[in-house]
């Protein structure tokens, strides 16, 4: 019986690790998690996935998204990610919004968005540990606003800047924004909690129903604690953000001229949120099969569209303002709001 166990142990299928190219459904002042009903919120956001995005972000609406921008599961996903703008500050005052590029292991032509992984190991694995899918209605969010010091921000595992040499760079990471003009750009990096209390698909601070156990950089996390013992998907985000194009306009005292929309120059605050919107048990479904990255796509089990078609999916404009050319007040980044 011992024997038996042993072998099957060692047959036992590896879980699933997906990545998906998505394209940018908005960017606009709106935070249905943390700030419900607010419109405009207070700062931007660039948001993927379901085009069922609004102020409120109610269960039912969620699954009313009529596409989304993932370029897998377009009809079974329609979660949807959001994170701060990142801008860059002139000299005079004013802001430019920095554009958003595909990472260098997606197809061409992705419209900005973000690399987004559902994983349990890390880059060159699957791992075997059994994985509980979120549940509907499941929320979080990572990170803080206001973070205040960089110790702090050091703290925070698996929110990290990488200065790009290109598109394949990841190392090193850094808890704050790169000293210096980075040749090909800069990438933001979320990476959430994976264990969850096993009740609560939400808490007043949208964060104490996970708890982390994981290390930087895609490394395994460790087991979870007696207090949240139900391991979810790793969900991470990478960001790439085209720095590179305002080189030549790096200030003379050499200090940092990018912002998050919140009005942060250090990066300390780097924060993102999560809105569970698979439907059915396709995603549980996902994360019991033994397929890695783009062998998971096409049917094997998800399935797919192609960018043209992701690039089309928009949510409803419902705060208007000009992102470019935009003035600084009291520390945040103000544009012309237009309801």
């Amino acid at each position: 019986m011992r024997l038996n166990a042993i072998v099957l142990s060692l047959i036992a299928p590896s879980q699933a690790a997906l990545r998906f190219g998505c394209s940018t459904v908005s960017i606009q002042r709106l935070d249905p998690l943390v700030e419900p009903g607010n419109t405009p919120s207070a700062h931007v956001h660039q948001i993927v996935g379901g085009n069922a995005f609004n102020a409120t972000m109610e269960v039912r609406l969620l699954y009313q998204s009529s596409r989304a921008t993932l370029i897998s599961n377009h009809t079974d996903d329609s979660t949807i990610d959001w994170t701060a703008v990142m801008f860059f500050k002139h000299t005079n005052g004013s802001y430019k919004r920095v554009p958003i590029m595909q990472n260098a292991a997606l197809p061409n032509g992705i419209n900005g968005g973000m690399t987004i992984y559902y994983t349990q190991h890390d880059f060159n694995g699957n791992g075997k540990d059994k994985i509980t899918s979120f549940k509907p209605g499941f929320r979080m969010t990572v990170g803080s606003p206001t973070t205040p010091t960089l110790d702090a921000a050091k703290k925070n595992v698996g929110l990290r800047y990488v200065c790009l040499n290109d598109k394949n760079t990841r190392f090193p990471e850094l808890p704050d924004f790169p000293p210096k003009p980075c040749k090909g750009g800069i990438m933001t990096v979320h990476h959430f909690p994976s264990c969850w209390d096993g009740k609560n698909l939400d808490s007043p601070d949208h964060q104490s129903h996970m708890f982390n156990t994981g290390k930087e950089a895609f490394q395994p996390a460790g087991p979870c604690p007696a207090s949240h013992p139900v391991k979810m998907p790793q969900v991470a985000y990478e960001t790439l953000w085209d720095t590179a194009q305002f080189k030549d306009m790096w200030p003379a005292d050499g200090s940092n001229p990018f912002v998050l929309s919140f009005g942060d120059q250090k990066g300390y605050g780097t924060h993102a949120d999560y809105l569970f919107g698979w439907k059915g048990d396709s995603l549980q479904r996902a994360m019991d099969s033994s397929c890695m990255f783009n062998a998971c796509e096409n049917g094997k089990p998800l399935k797919s569209q192609s960018v043209a078609e992701m690039n089309k999916c928009q949510a409803k404009k419902r705060v208007t303002e000009n992102l470019d050319g935009c003035k600084s007040s009291n520390k945040k980044i103000s544009c012309q709001v237009q309801h």
